[in-house]
């Protein structure tokens, strides 16, 4: 049976314990995740400090746009939750995207030194700033075969959209992408993945397109199209764009994925999106409604509870940041809607990010999701 701590680390590094089970032993910690806001992490370089803390443990750390603690709360000061297994074994690999190799490198690195009989998932907590993420799902789960279930999120930068930073047994830096297997039979895994926002308008073809850059649909430019049922909030993009992401199938018998607007181009009237928007595909214009967004985040933390046997000892959640924007002074609501389905005993810690990482419904392996709440919940026999 798995063990937790999680502590606070402010802008004195001074630690705050928020939650530990007894007989947790930090020189024992296997993993630990923290979380903080880029510049916090830049100004801190708090590796060596957390080090002193867990010294045998693998530790990564992610910039974020929103740290989320067992507090039900987004935090200000540094999110670190350490894990002690009892009989799982963990593996990691750590890639640069800045190094400048194609990304099925790490597809290969990913194959060639974690793919094991035994394992059974990979976490990815991967840079967000220069990262394709179709890309990225696209390589792991073809060098998986689809058959491991991947799960994480992009490092996020508070509203900044400047640079993130992921470090692994360092400090974060610019570039880095850290992959983390789990392996045995004494662990379980949840998933489930819920955005909660309504479609508008028609559905219509993507004619023009570059990866995740979208030119036209139909006849339209993307830009002047978007900018027309926008309406008044037009005149606030980019920023406005989080509130009205798309909603895409890339074939007609396709699951919908949410894609966010990163940035506009208004000479070549196009749009970039956090993921793929392929020609052929269908898109639709989607909004908010701060009730269905939280009652989202609920359901996917009762999709997991209903079927599992056993009550989930961690719950890690990486929400977008568009999703915190949103929800403004209302975002906390969606994290205790989760606490209370799974109950105290569950620890939640997580991140809002600028992309979800969550296997579907209809595999394994991943898809990348935007504007969602998504959850993977650990269970140790």
């Amino acid at each position: 049976m798995m063990k937790t701590q999680q502590l606070l680390l402010d802008k004195g590094l001074a630690v705050k314990n928020v939650q530990e089970n007894s007989l947790f032993s930090s020189d024992k910690a296997q993993l630990v995740l923290a979380f903080g806001q880029r510049t916090l992490l830049d100004e801190l370089r708090p590796y060596n400090q957390i080090k002193k803390l867990y010294p045998n443990a693998l530790i990564v750390l992610c910039s974020s746009s929103g740290q989320i603690s067992n507090q039900v709360a987004i935090e200000e000061e540094i999110v670190v939750t350490a894990i002690q297994f009892e009989k799982t074994k963990l593996k990691s690999v750590v890639y640069d995207v800045l190094d400048g190799d194609a990304i099925y490198e790490l597809g290969k690195k990913v194959q060639a030194e974690l793919a094991a009989p035994d394992l059974k998932a990979i976490m990815i907590l991967s840079e967000g700033t220069h990262v394709n993420g179709s890309e990225l799902i696209h390589e792991l789960g073809q060098q998986t075969q689809w058959k491991i279930p991947f799960f994480g999120g992009l490092a996020g930068d508070e509203y900044r959209f400047e640079k993130t930073v992921v470090g692994c047994n360092a400090d974060a830096t610019p570039g880095k992408i850290v992959a983390i297997g789990f392996y045995g039979d004494a662990i379980e895994f949840g998933f489930a993945s819920e955005g909660g926002w309504a479609d508008f308008g028609p559905e219509r073809e993507v004619t023009a397109s570059e990866n995740n850059v979208l030119f036209k649909i139909g006849e339209r430019y993307a830009l002047d199209l978007y900018k027309e049922y926008l309406g008044k909030y037009a005149n606030e993009l980019p920023g406005s764009a989080l509130y009205f992401p798309l909603s895409m199938k890339e074939t007609p018998n396709s699951a919908p994925v949410v894609r966010t607007i990163l940035s506009i181009d208004e000479t070549q009237k196009s749009m970039t999106f956090a993921g793929n928007i392929p020609i052929g595909s269908h898109v639709r214009l989607m909004r908010g409604n701060m009730d269905r967004l939280i009652d989202a985040a609920a359901d996917a933390a009762t999709t997991i509870r209903q079927l599992l046997p056993n009550q989930p000892q961690i719950a890690f959640l990486v929400s977008c940041v568009g999703r915190r924007i949103v929800l403004a002074e209302r975002v906390t609501e969606e994290l205790e809607f989760i606490k209370n389905t799974f109950g105290k005993e569950t620890v939640l810690f997580g991140f809002y990010s600028y992309g979800e990482i969550s296997p579907n419904k209809q595999q394994l392996g991943c898809e990348l999701y935007n504007q969602t709440m998504t959850i993977a919940t650990m269970y140790e026999a």
